[in-house]
């Protein structure tokens, strides 16, 4: 990852001094913050994009879901004969960010696409996955087709998922998509498909693919029903049926590796997502910073504090879309009202002499430092994520350093420290 000249390596020194701030923690502690250390690790340092298998029968939906995803026509649609031939990885990309995705072969091909080199899906998938693992399986039926011949299509995907799980000792999680759902009746009632027919239609293929798999003797982790149509004229859009998107986005951030997540989040640019990284990135620092004030050396922490904070809003800010660099980072604080210069370093020994009382000091340095920490990254939430003002930023700021910060290690093992 590169969040320009707060770059990798910066994190990895960062990331080096908070470990080493963390060998002197009681255990208790030490546990707890180190979890969240590693946390932060694969969320920023490890990040990838996310491996995502999509599988089902020639137009069951594969080629425009990644287009909706990425909202450009970046992977062939073929609505006569079969585009995806040759089972490989393919790397999507967008300014936001990229996806790899194994866009499989229809299952039940009649015509063989000409770049096939294997007799069946089946097998051009297995080839494909011998040396990466898909982080996701998608399992893509037809909503008007849901019925036809869905028992062996379970079947081959399962074949597939079972080897994928001998070859890596991973179980991807499955997800099971009733596509084009616009085309149930009464097909005129377009997104939300809030009347009454239209959802009952829906609930009814649903409840068919979720027996299907109940038969096979697999349960799928989620069923959801979606639309993704686009029709582009070029780069534009000229006519959009999307539903549920968000739901399945959402969904895989929640079960995909922490590797794949930030990526993945800001690659949908979908807010409702990107909330959901942001915090995990919020919560991290802010029980790696309550942690590390915990050490009896006053003004030990300053430094790794400062940069841990520095580094959550960036990716914060790297995860909205924007181009981040370590100074963006400072002015943003700065606008909190925090001066990052003098005014911090004051700020800095005064939390740092309180740990020269006797017990009470590391814990009230510890409260201090997760306040503060958990303050900032709400506030950059509002202000990178949401688009809001400086000026309500800020607000949230002042108001968010009077919650309690979730998880931070508890008061009884920092009087330990």
């Amino acid at each position: 990852m590169k969040i320009d000249d707060f770059d990798t390596d910066n994190l990895s020194k960062l990331s080096e001094q908070l470990a080493k701030a963390l060998s002197v923690l009681p255990a208790p502690v030490q546990k707890r913050v180190g979890k969240e250390l590693l946390k932060l690790q694969e969320l920023v340092l490890q990040q990838r994009p996310p491996r995502l298998l999509i599988v089902g029968r020639r137009g069951s939906g594969k080629s425009s879901l990644i287009n909706a995803i990425f909202r450009r026509p970046v992977a062939a649609i073929g609505p006569v004969r079969a585009q995806t031939g040759k089972g490989a990885w393919y790397t999507y990309r967008a300014p936001p960010g990229e996806l790899q995705i194994l866009d499989s072969r229809g299952f039940g091909e009649s015509t063989r696409p000409e770049s096939a080199e294997r007799a069946t899906a089946e097998e051009e998938i297995l080839a494909a996955t011998l040396a990466e693992a898909p982080d996701a399986l998608l399992f893509l039926c037809k909503a008007k087709e849901i019925d036809a011949r869905i028992a062996e299509d379970i079947r081959s995907m399962l074949t597939v998922h079972r080897q994928m799980e001998k070859q890596h000792g991973w179980r991807s999680p499955i997800v099971g998509l009733v596509t084009q759902v616009d085309e149930l009746d009464p097909v005129r009632i377009g997104p939300p498909f809030d009347h009454p027919q239209k959802k009952a239609n829906i609930e009814e293929a649903c409840e068919v693919l979720r027996q299907a798999f109940a038969e096979a003797g697999q349960e799928a982790e989620r069923i959801l029903p979606i639309s993704t149509y686009l029709e582009f004229d070029g780069d534009l859009i000229v006519d959009e049926r999307i539903w549920n998107l968000d739901r399945l986005l959402e969904y895989l951030v929640e079960v995909l590796p922490a590797s794949a997540r930030l990526v993945m989040a800001r690659t949908t640019q979908l807010r409702v997502v990107q909330r959901q990284v942001a915090q995990e990135l919020v919560k991290a620092t802010t029980v790696i910073c309550a942690g590390i004030a915990a050490v009896p050396i006053p003004l030990a922490d300053t430094l790794p504090l400062t940069a841990a904070q520095i580094a959550m809003i960036s990716s914060i800010g790297y995860l909205s879309g924007r181009s981040m660099t370590r100074r963006t980072a400072t002015e943003f604080i700065s606008a909190m009202g925090v001066n990052v210069g003098a005014g911090l370093a004051l700020r800095e020994l005064a939390r740092g002499l309180v740990k020269l009382i006797p017990g009470a000091g590391s814990v009230v340095s510890a409260a201090v430092a997760g306040a503060g920490t958990w303050a900032l990254g709400q506030a950059a939430i509002l202000y990178f994520i949401e688009g809001r003002s400086a000026g309500e930023a800020k607000q949230r700021f002042e108001s968010a350093k009077n919650e309690k910060p979730a998880d931070l290690p508890p008061a009884e093992d920092t009087e330990e420290a």
